[in-house]
Order: C-alpha cells, then structure tokens, then sequence
C-alpha cells in the first residue's frame, strides 16, 4: 500500500508546483519603477558673478521607515559645481494644499525668472524669461519639493494617493524625502534650511518639528506670506477673530486704491492706526455681541467706513461683520472692478454687480498663465526633461483629491480642535533655541493676512529672548511679492542676510 501512496503523492507535488508556476506565469510580478532623473549644467549671474550649476531634475525612489518604496518624489536640485557638502542647503516649496514648486522656481529662488506686468495682466506669450539677479543660489544649494500629488510625484507599491493627502501625511513624506535626500547628497552637516509659502509655511511649522525629533535640526526656516492657524482664514459662526485679523489688510488696500478719505502719505503709519483700532476698539465691539449699545455701533461703523471706504451703512447691514470676499466685491463697485485675494493691488472686470461675492480672483488671472507655460518650457527644453512626462501644477485637477485636516498635534484630551501647527513650531523653538524664523508678509495680501501671523506670534509664550529668533520683515506687495520687482529685490536682501546670520 506504502509503494502506490508514494507515487500518488510524487504526482500531487509535481501537479502542485505545476499548477504554481503556471499561475505566477499568469499574474507576473508588477515591478516597482526606481525614479528617473535628468541632469544639465546651467548658470546664474549675480551682482556681476557667473555661478556655474550641476542641476538634476525628476524623481527618485522614496521609501516608508521600513525601506519599503511607497512613491516616485519629484525634485530639482541645483548644486553649485566644485562646491563642498558643508555648503548652506534650502529645502524650499509652495502651498495649496496641494501646489507644485514653479511659483517660488520660477518667481524668485530659481536660476531663471519670467517677468510678470506687475500688477496687470501680462499678455500671451511669447514670455520673457530672464537671468534671476535675485536667486539665493549665490548663497545655498536649493532644492525645489514636489510632494506626492503634483509635479511628476506619485505613489508606487502598494501606496495610494490618500496615503500623502493631508497635514500629517504631507509632512511625513517631506520629511523622509529630506532625510533620505541628505543621506543620499552626503549633507548631514551642512546649514540647513526650509523655505515654505503659503499652506507650505503652515507645513513648515510642523516639519520643522518632525525633522528635529529625528535629529535633524534646522539652522533656519523662511516662511513666505504665513499661516500656522487656519481658522484665522475662516469665517466660522460665532467666530469674530477672522474679522480681525482681516481687517487691517482690508485696510491696507483701500489705501493702496486712493479709496481713504484724508489719506495718511505713509502706509506703515497708517496701518499702525489701523492695528490700534483693531485691538483696542473693533475687537471690544465685536465680542460685546448684541450688547454693543446703537450709538456705540454708529461710532465703530463710521470708523470702519474711514478705514475700509465701505460705507457706514454697509458695515451696519453686515453687522460690524464684513468678509473678505465680500469686500473684494465692494471697495471698486463704482469703476465695475474687482480686486484681488492674493494681491489687492491687481483688479480685473467684475462679471456679476449684483453678486454679494466677487467671482474670481485677478490676480491668479492675471499671473498664472505666464507662470505655468513659461516654466514648462524650461522644463523640457532647458533642464532636458522627457516630454512625454506630465507635470501636474495643482492636486485640485486630480480624480477624488481631498485633504485630510487631521493634525496630531491638535488632539487635547481626546477632542480634535481648530487645525494649528503653531504648537509644533512652538515645541521646535523651545526645544532648539538656536533655532530662527525668518517670516516674510506681503501687506496687500488678503489670502494670508499679515495681522494673523502677528496675532499667532504673539501667542506662542515664548519668552522675550526667545521671541527675538523670530524675525518679521514686510513688503508692499501681495502673497507672491516676488511678482512686484522692488520687493523681489528686498526678498533677496533679506533671505541673504538670514542664511548668513544663521551659518555662522
């Protein structure tokens, strides 16, 4: 019986392994791609002096903590040629979320610029491209970050793009991008820096932190048109902080369009009015509520009136209580015009009078077009990128993209509360006080207005001596200030003089 068994079970295997080797024939193993990359010489000219470039350009394989691949990550990085590793290195991205890297590319940090109508529309191409005199790269190596979702990032494996979308997902994959980018450029003791604008200044406040717990310390970190809490943006019920905060680059504005009557000829003096008003008079009246006496009301209206231009009545129909949204509709009714969200000074046609709202932005009208076509040419043609590979500028146009605004770091006792990285910057500080913050406010900028990241500032209990790591520097322009020529040279200066402060 033992001699017919064993056959019968030599049979069963061969048939078994057989039966396996056709099914894994059937279903072969999907290869996981390593990243492509391109690399080119180019230069940069500043204040007289030629400054060669290695440059590389594409993606490269990014792994979780367990050195399992979970995306493509795509960068440009431009080395100085025949420099050392100790040299200042700027790790440096745009916002959304999710934005590619092209603004900050090619608006101000970049060897190459291209010159916008400043602030008009600008028209069709052909766009001037021109040598950036204002580059940092006299200064650092800089590495331009596409996150999971835009430029020629995405996942691989068995990752999928929900595990990158949101705040504590994007800043873990940053953040192993920087780690495993140092490791592979051998710049674990160089001056390092991260550079963020917009949502990528909210990022930066958490990074900085996720960074430091795994021993990489930031020598600075530059934060361009800021926010660290974003219901400082919102207009929630009950909730009067955003009028606050909005209302002193509302009033910014109005001054900027000659819409205030008795002008005061200085902007800065103006706006130190407007913030003592704020602070001393609009918020007291805001958080009385229903208890604000009529005449007291009468008295704040007519004040808001001489600050914003909006009448009196119009403050009172609102309740004390005008958005942003609403006052980009309102302050140029009379001329048929708009102004802008991200720049106050740009305005554009408004399409619809009637409306309580403006309906577009111009000042994305006005420079995004010139932005996006002059880039990608540079892209491909320049820096030699296959042009068969698609270069996604925003997330919003991606099939079910949508954010995750869980933060970690807003979790007391259980509840989840307004999203906020300001603790996170906070801990970095406390825990490095070499640490330096470097916070670049556009004054016409109502997207992310400059009055809410003094309010944050003010905020964080720090201590006076700790509180002098962080540096504010202003700027008559909007939130890409780079796009108004006089402020792209102060954006230089003062990047310049905050990476050789903090090298030393």
């Amino acid at each position: 019986m033992k001699n017919c068994i064993l056959p019968l079970f030599f049979m069963l295997s061969i048939f078994t392994v057989f039966s396996q080797e056709k099914s894994e024939k059937k279903i072969p193993k999907k290869e996981i791609p390593s990243g492509e990359l391109f690399n080119t010489t180019q230069s940069v000219s500043i204040n007289g002096k030629t400054i060669n470039l290695n440059a590389e350009t594409g993606t490269v394989q990014l792994r979780d903590e367990n050195d399992k691949p979970i995306a493509l990550f795509g960068f440009t990085h431009y080395k100085k040629a025949n420099s050392n590793k100790e040299r200042p290195i700027v790790f440096a991205f745009n916002g959304g979320p999710l934005s590619a890297s092209f603004w900050l590319h090619f608006g101000v940090l970049g060897p190459k610029r291209v010159e916008i109508n400043d602030p008009s529309y600008t028209k069709p191409a052909p766009y001037k491209v021109v040598n950036n005199e204002f580059s940092i790269l006299d200064k650092a190596d800089l590495v331009m970050i596409d996150p999971v979702g835009v430029g020629f990032s995405k996942p691989i494996g068995e990752s999928k793009w929900e595990d990158f979308w949101g705040v504590d997902k994007d800043i873990r994959s940053i953040g192993l991008f920087i780690e495993q980018f140092i490791a592979r450029s051998g710049k674990f003791n160089a001056p390092k820096y991260l550079l963020g604008e917009s949502y990528g200044t909210f990022r930066n406040a958490g990074l900085v932190k996720y960074l430091q717990d795994k021993g990489i310390a930031m020598n600075g970190v530059i934060m361009v048109s800021a926010t660290f809490e974003l219901q400082h943006l919102l207009y929630g019920p009950g909730d009067d902080v955003s009028f606050l905060i909005h209302f002193p680059s509302i009033a910014a504005c109005a001054w900027y369009h000659d819409k205030i009557k008795n002008k005061d000829p200085n902007l800065e003096s103006f706006l130190n009015k407007v913030r003592g008003f704020t602070e001393n008079e609009y918020a007291q009246a805001l958080l009385k509520g229903d208890q604000l006496t009529a005449t007291e009301k009468n008295t704040i209206a007519q004040k808001l009136e001489d600050f914003s231009s909006l009448s009196k009545d119009y403050w009172l129909e609102a309740d004390l209580r005008v958005t942003s949204r609403e006052f980009f509709q309102e302050v140029l009714k009379e001329e048929g015009l708009i102004v802008g969200r991200l720049d106050s000074r740009f305005s554009g046609i408004n399409e619809d009078l009637l409306s309580q709202f403006a309906l577009t932005d111009p000042t994305w009208d006005a420079i995004s077009t010139p932005f996006i076509a002059a880039y990608k040419n540079y892209l491909y043609n320049d820096l030699k990128v296959r042009k068969d590979l698609s270069y996604t500028t925003s997330a919003s146009t991606r099939k079910g993209f949508k954010w995750d605004w869980k933060h970690k770091g807003n979790i007391l006792w259980n509840a989840q509360v307004a999203v906020s990285t300001l603790p996170d910057m906070t801990t970095a500080m406390k825990r490095n006080p070499h640490l330096k913050i470097l916070i670049l406010n556009g004054y016409y900028d109502i997207a992310t207005p400059f009055y809410g990241v003094e309010h944050s500032i003010n905020h964080m209990g720090l201590n006076p001596e700790l509180k002098k790591n962080i540096i504010m520097k202003y700027y008559e322009a909007g939130h890409m200030m780079y796009t108004h020529k006089p402020s792209m040279e102060k954006f230089k200066k003062d990047v310049a003089t905050f990476i050789d402060q903090t090298t030393n």
